[in-house]
């Protein structure tokens, strides 16, 4: 179970919680992120509407995703709400949660590698890295796209040459894909030609550089989508302007129109295996 470096959560944090106890007047829950601690959620807080049996949203043993409303280390008391966790920060949660355990696999791999016990890593690697990055995971990520040198002078170095290799095999790139579409007509009797010599020749030219990958595909007449995939959106859309305004050149002047559409943005990952 992934635990967090600090000893609190703070006020506004979505924690993963384990519903410990029932009560009529609210519910103790168990934070799987911080081992020890324990958080009440008043009964007022687990639904937006009245509440007439609490058992009806929670069961013991039942694990939700949480909103810290208040902390006080001093008491050691912390007040969840279930009402205030939204559904996509339920999803972001329980992702950043997935995450951290993969973080956490992986450097029981390299723990042992070492000879070493996952407290000595949790001292020696997690923290350092979860304080520098704010999750192990994305320390790991970094490492994979820039090179192990970044996690120099965080970490101790004997880690680094064992925790290059388990990331080279097994940590995810993140990349960026943005799509769009061209509305290209060209009335003439080669029409077609030119338009797909002018979507070719823009392809073949943005995946010679490194990190790149350019796809088209014909959606139906005049109708061209595109999608590019590259290290960050900056990139992405770097390469956009470009093949744009290449396709936009070329068609002008063999007489044609074309317009670029710009549709939404998503995050596609190259998936590894599995730690």
């Amino acid at each position: 179970m992934p635990r967090r470096a600090r000893e609190f959560p703070e006020e506004g944090e979505f924690v993963v919680a384990t519903v410990k106890s029932i009560h009529h007047y609210g519910a103790f829950l168990t934070l799987d992120e911080y081992p020890g601690k324990e958080g009440f959620m008043h009964i007022s807080e687990v639904a937006p509407t009245f509440v007439r049996n609490i058992r009806d949203y929670l069961k013991e043993g039942q694990k939700i995703v949480a909103k810290v409303i208040r902390v006080d280390p001093s008491k050691g008391h912390i007040d969840l709400s279930l009402k205030r966790v939204k559904q996509q920060e339920r999803k972001a949660k329980l992702q950043e949660f997935k995450r951290a355990q993969k973080a956490e696999n992986l450097l029981k791999m390299a723990a042992e590698k070492l000879g070493k016990d996952f407290e000595t890593a949790w001292r020696e690697v997690w923290v350092p890295l979860e304080e520098e990055y704010g999750e192990v995971y994305a320390a790991f990520e970094d490492a994979a796209q820039n090179g192990i040198e970044v996690l120099k002078g965080l970490i101790p170095d004997e880690w680094l040459p064992v925790l290059e290799e388990i990331i080279k095999n097994y940590v995810e790139i993140p990349t960026v894909t943005i799509d769009a579409e061209f509305e290209i007509s060209v009335p003439t009797p080669n029409g077609i030609e030119i338009i797909k010599e002018a979507l070719i020749r823009a392809r073949d030219r943005a995946n010679e550089e490194q990190g790149i990958e350019v796809k088209f595909s014909y959606l139906g007449a005049p109708r061209y989508r595109i999608d590019i995939t590259a290290p960050d959106y900056y990139k992405a859309e770097e390469v956009l302007e470009k093949i744009a305004s290449e396709i936009l050149q070329v068609i002008k002047q063999a007489g044609g129109e074309a317009s670029l559409i710009r549709k939404e943005k998503k995050i596609r990952k190259i998936k590894r295996r599995e730690a």
